[in-house]
């Protein structure tokens, strides 16, 4: 039988916002601080937009003036970041989330690997 830190990893899911939405999504949540440029609401089908999640504007800008060099240091940032009582919260009813059944995390980001995405599912499926 699984452990239930395996089956919440089986149930989380990261996607593009721009893909179409699946019946395999479940609960979509968007990840990214900004609405995705050019995407009309109802399109998206976004169940959820959690901002105490996302990366902060700070740690936003700072870390896109040099993506490359400052990828280590903006996940320890990052990770600080989630350490928030605010952002603790959040993380806990999406754990919860993923226990009841598959949740798609949604970004604008073209590489999701590599990307705070990753973090974030890091968090989501490190604990209970």
């Amino acid at each position: 039988m699984p452990t239930r830190r395996a089956a919440d990893a089986a149930n989380l899911r990261m996607r593009r916002v721009y893909d179409p939405p699946s019946p395999e999504d479940g609960l979509r949540v968007l990840v990214d601080r900004l609405w995705p440029r050019g995407l009309a609401k109802e399109r998206a089908e976004i169940a959820s937009w959690p901002k105490d999640l996302t990366p902060s504007n700070e740690l936003r800008r700072w870390y896109h003036e040099a993506p490359d060099a400052r990828h280590e240091e903006f996940v320890a940032r990052y990770d600080a970041e989630l350490d928030d009582p605010a952002a603790q919260q959040a993380l806990a009813e999406l754990r919860q989330a993923l226990h009841r059944g598959p949740v798609t995390l949604l970004t604008a980001v073209k590489e999701l690997p590599g990307s705070h995405v990753d973090v974030l599912a890091r968090h989501l499926t490190a604990k209970d």
